[in-house]
């Protein structure tokens, strides 16, 4: 049984149809690469499995049962946890309380005390490598730090699948290897992950399976290594430099383009 499953999923805004029944399935322990070109559906995705958006063709599964008209808060309390790619901290908060506020309100089973929640962010916390400044106020964070909040206060709720898009956008190389380390010790933890990535090496580095969407269908899906050398995914999204790179170097290239 597969942990998500999304079948035929279509989805319009007025006259742009931005997903075209997109199909697949993730099972747990996964960690699925979403990849494209800007515009090709890839958040309207992670929108209509989080609830933010309802599909106007297709179902979502969720361990067999439909959530494609369910709240976003009721998804979110059976285990799918997500961030988004515009990083809105509460301002007036420290790191540390920031992160609670997912374990205070996100949880299946009631809503944690106050000093339970503040436990729970301090292992989080300690898990996506913010620990040292969980007494930070989100205002003194760097851009790096304030994504790696992003995805802590997702983790406070306990996922058990987390929808991550583009946590990678804008980072430096350094940056973005400390930011691979961070999603391979949330995958470690058990947390099955999909996400949104411009970044090569990361898809490269941690995914084990890639899907390509292009104009919001399904251009092609599979291992890493077969998806990022297939003619169609290059022509559709990597382009020839990328290519070029490859065959020069035997390396993959950093970005795409997008």
């Amino acid at each position: 049984m597969s942990l998500l499953a999304v079948r035929d999923v279509s989805k319009r805004f007025g006259g742009v149809k931005a997903l075209a029944g997109v199909s697949f399935a993730v099972d747990k322990g996964d960690l699925l690469g979403i990849i494209g070109p800007n515009g090709a559906g890839k958040t309207t995705l992670l929108n209509c499995i989080s609830g933010l958006a309802r599909p106007d063709a297709g179902d979502i599964l969720w361990e067999e049962a439909s959530i494609s008209r369910v709240a976003p808060y009721r998804i979110a309390r059976m285990g799918i946890g997500r961030t988004f790619q515009i990083v809105r901290p509460f301002p007036s908060m420290t790191v540390r309380e920031n992160t609670a506020m997912g374990a205070l309100f996100g949880r299946p089973r009631g809503r944690l005390q106050p000093v339970a929640a503040m436990r729970e962010a301090d292992e989080v916390l300690d898990l996506v490598g913010l620990a040292e400044k969980r007494h930070y106020p989100v205002l003194r964070l760097t851009v790096p730090d304030r994504k790696r909040l992003e995805v802590a206060r997702a983790l406070a709720m306990r996922p058990r699948l987390l929808l991550l898009d583009e946590v990678m956008a804008g980072l430096n190389q350094v940056e973005v290897e400390q930011a691979l380390a961070m999603v391979r010790r949330v995958r470690d933890s058990g947390v099955t992950i999909v996400l949104i990535e411009h970044v090569m090496k990361v898809i490269v580095g941690v995914c084990n399976r890639v899907l390509v969407l292009n104009f919001g269908k399904t251009l092609v899906e599979g291992p890493p290594a077969e998806v990022l050398n297939d003619p169609r995914v290059i022509e559709a999204y990597l382009g020839e430099r990328y290519a070029r790179g490859q065959k020069t170097n035997g390396e993959h290239q950093p970005t795409a383009n997008a």
